[in-house]
């Protein structure tokens, strides 16, 4: 190949990325301290990685890949270990014909790249990448493989028996295989880690963005030293495995404090795990946060004006109604206001708030506990939850004297909520009279950014519920792409959709004649209420989210 070496300098300033000057201030440094000139440019954010790694694949005449978009082959990452990619900051990332494609930031460095073809006995394609993108590739492809080969070669370590805390207490490679799967987990974001047991093999499975995917998987017989290690870390009998236990967890991952609420299953073929992942200094999630529009927080904040009566959230499991309940508290925690909470379990350590953990064992339920918070007047009382007639009676008397409630439902839509109260047995004239405001909600997905695609198609007379006028008229919607930032999914994030129903007048005289959940929704929808589908149209139609989201979501 005929072609003459430039300096990478000489690259940039012909390029125009940077000028002499800032060349030459670049290299008096640079012999001040010896260090690469790309580097330095960088650091005195003269380019970026992107602009050094196209210089270095001009200098070199290699390709530039982009790893968060590319589909890395895991094959391929693992024929060499984790430590050998970072010492090198490189990566191999595909086959192309009969050679390794390898992702390097420095394909200057000769001797790194002929050190991979030795070690893999492949013959080198280098492209080139930027370092960030290679770190973040090799945290997240080559942890936990890393990990496991570190269990399967050190076999005679892992004893099941009377000794298995004293084993495991230790640094041995069962330890590191949790904290790496830990570590993962929030990588990608995931809310849930699933520790399941199959006939063969235990199958690790992530929950992001309320999707359940599958990780990683190891042999059974190292089932239950990782399982007795998830134990250990949150304090519970790891000799026992015949009924289920609930516990907790604190730990740091890369300088982060992380909550794990973790819950053991008995099952036929073992111990199954499941860990809740919970930031214990996240930043407080608003209503905006979750998705809620301006007007419809609008009407939702008069209620808050309230002196007493209840406000509930009400949607299946896993639809984030507590998070919304914690963003309402945030907005009602000021120092003129007692603030009582009972939650099974607490999720959220709150300061100015005193909260109450449910214990079965010890006979603290939500009623009785609830019957004990009336007594410490406070102002603000939230219960978890409302599943049975004792604690809705109890929490409907309390909204009628002098106590602003907040709890939660479990029913389909806010219409419905109302008929579930009168079929649980509290009378309808009650619930008309404590009843403010009811919030339905789902989570939905929410659509990459870096990859969603926009398409547009025909309005339909289906569609005329949602506000669109004329039929036939092209209209814009997103789908989801794929990516490397997204883990190919094209969802990046949640939020929720919303169905805000405030009483009535009109609505009440519907409560206290026991009419149907449709009757009152016609109402409400009259007054003004946007449906869940409605709402959930909306963000699609902006490109939030998509429309397959909301009907799986829907569905």
């Amino acid at each position: 190949m005929n072609w003459q070496y430039q300096p990478l300098g000489k690259i940039l300033v012909d390029k125009g990325i940077i000028d002499e000057d800032q060349m030459k201030k670049a290299l008096i440094e640079q012999e001040e301290n010896g260090r690469p000139i790309g580097e330095i440019l960088i650091k005195k954010k003269y380019i970026s990685e992107e602009h050094l790694a196209e210089a270095l694949a001009n200098q070199k005449h290699l390709d530039v890949v982009n790893l968060l978009d590319y589909s890395i082959n895991p094959q391929a990452c693992s024929l060499i270990s984790q430590k050998v990619a970072q010492r090198n900051q490189l990566i191999p990332i595909d086959f192309r014909d009969d050679d390794l494609l390898v992702a390097t930031a420095n394909p200057l460095d000769i001797q790194a790249l002929d050190n991979i073809g030795l070690i893999t006995g492949f013959k080198i394609t280098p492209v080139v990448a930027t370092t960030s993108s290679i770190n973040e590739s090799i945290n997240q492809y080559m942890t936990a493989d890393d990990a496991i080969g570190e269990l399967v070669d050190n076999d005679d370590v892992i004893e099941i028996d009377d000794d298995l805390e004293d084993v495991l207490t230790d640094e041995t490679p069962v330890v590191r295989l949790a904290n790496s799967i830990i570590s993962e987990a929030i990588k990608q974001r995931a809310s849930d880690i699933h520790v399941e047991t199959e006939n063969r093999e235990s199958i690790i499975r992530f929950r992001v963005d309320g999707v359940l995917k599958e990780y990683v998987s190891i042999p059974q017989k190292y089932a239950i030293p990782l399982v007795s290690r998830i134990k250990i870390m949150s304090d519970l009998d790891i000799a026992e495995r015949r009924v289920p236990q609930d516990g907790r967890a604190s730990l740091m991952i890369n300088g982060q404090k992380i909550d794990l609420r973790v819950n053991t299953l008995p099952s036929v073929r073992g111990e199954n795990a499941n860990m809740r992942i919970m930031e214990a200094d996240k930043k407080a999630i608003t209503l905006e946060d979750l998705g809620m529009d301006a007007e419809n927080l609008k009407r939702f904040k008069k209620c808050f004006n309230k002196a007493h009566g209840s406000v509930l959230v009400t949607g299946p499991t896993g639809s984030g109604k507590t998070t919304s309940l914690y963003s309402v508290l945030d907005i009602l925690n000021v120092p003129d206001k007692k603030i009582i909470t009972i939650e099974d379990p607490v999720e959220k350590k709150t300061r100015g708030i005193t909260q109450i953990q449910v214990n079965m064992k010890a006979g603290l339920t939500f009623a009785t506990g609830l019957r004990a918070i009336v007594r410490h007047d406070p102002d603000i009382i939230m219960v978890g939850e409302i599943r049975d007639l004792e604690t809705a009676q109890i929490a409907t008397r309390a909204a009628l004297t002098g106590h602003f409630v907040l709890s939660t439902l479990h029913t389909n839509d806010a219409a419905s909520s109302v008929t579930r109260l009168i079929d649980m047995g509290i009378e309808p004239f009650l619930v008309a009279s404590s009843v403010k405001a009811i919030i339905a909600q789902r989570l939905v997905r929410k659509l990459c950014e870096n990859c969603k695609v926009k398409f547009t198609m025909k309005t339909t007379e289906s569609m005329k519920e949602f506000g669109i006028s004329k039929v036939d008229e092209d209209i814009t919607f997103y789908k989801p792409g794929s990516c490397r930032r997204c883990g190919d999914t094209g969802y990046q994030g949640r939020l929720a959709i919303f169905e805000l129903l405030i009483m009535s007048d009109e609505i009440g005289k519907l409560c206290m004649r026991s009419a149907s959940g449709t009757e009152i929704a016609r109402v409400a929808i009259s007054q003004g209420m946007i449906t869940l589908r409605q709402d959930g149209f909306v963000k699609a139609r902006k490109g939030i989210t998509s429309l397959e989201e909301i009907s799986r979501i829907m569905s």
